[in-house]
């Protein structure tokens, strides 16, 4: 299964642009931080993530406002140069 659910920032938005089927995107920078706990022991957990939103999506994301923190969810996918991954956001809340 692939599916990811993050608790995010939105820290960047590139330019509205289109597919080739006329759909719009928005690519973006998403920003994690939390607590958590491995082999008992709590751990910082810190990063950023490439992020691609597309269609209605698209729409939404387009209303964010820089800095605030969403539920963000969907798959992960390789980048278009195949190097790197990109998070492609299916739902938002």
């Amino acid at each position: 299964m692939n599916r990811l659910v993050l608790d995010a920032q939105l820290v960047a938005r590139g330019a509205l642009r289109y597919t080739p089927a006329g759909l719009p995107v928005y690519d973006m920078s998403l920003k994690h931080e939390s607590q958590v706990a491995q082999e008992g022991q709590p751990r910082t957990v810190s990063f950023e993530l490439k992020a691609r939103a597309i269609g209605s999506l698209a729409d939404r994301v387009a209303t964010l406002e820089l800095g605030a923190s969403h539920g963000f969810a969907g798959f992960l996918g390789a980048a278009r140069n195949g190097r790197g991954i990109v998070f492609h956001v299916t739902e938002l809340e």
